[in-house]
């Protein structure tokens, strides 16, 4: 377990679509930039796994009632993810 100030993005163990068990650490509060031919997974990192989880994590914190109104992806398949705040 990280501390909450850690001020990395780190994931580990992402399988989304075409990631095949990906370790990364994403320094926070900075600019990053995913680079790569096309189909290397940009994508499934950035928004299959990343956004996916941050997303999640918000709609934990919405109303039961309120979440039924929303149309909610299922986790993505990644082991952990740590640092990462909910995003909506």
């Amino acid at each position: 377990m990280h501390s909450p100030h850690d001020p990395y993005v780190r994931v580990r163990g992402a399988r989304e679509h075409n990631l095949q068990d990906v370790n990364v650490d994403i320094p926070r509060d900075t600019l990053t930039v995913f680079t790569g031919v096309s189909g290397s997974g940009k994508s499934s990192l950035a928004f299959g796994t990343i956004y996916a989880e941050a997303q999640r994590r918000y709609f934990e914190s919405v109303a039961p009632y309120a979440r039924r109104l929303i149309h909610q992806v299922g986790a993505p398949a990644v082991g952990e993810i740590t640092g990462l705040p909910p995003a909506v």
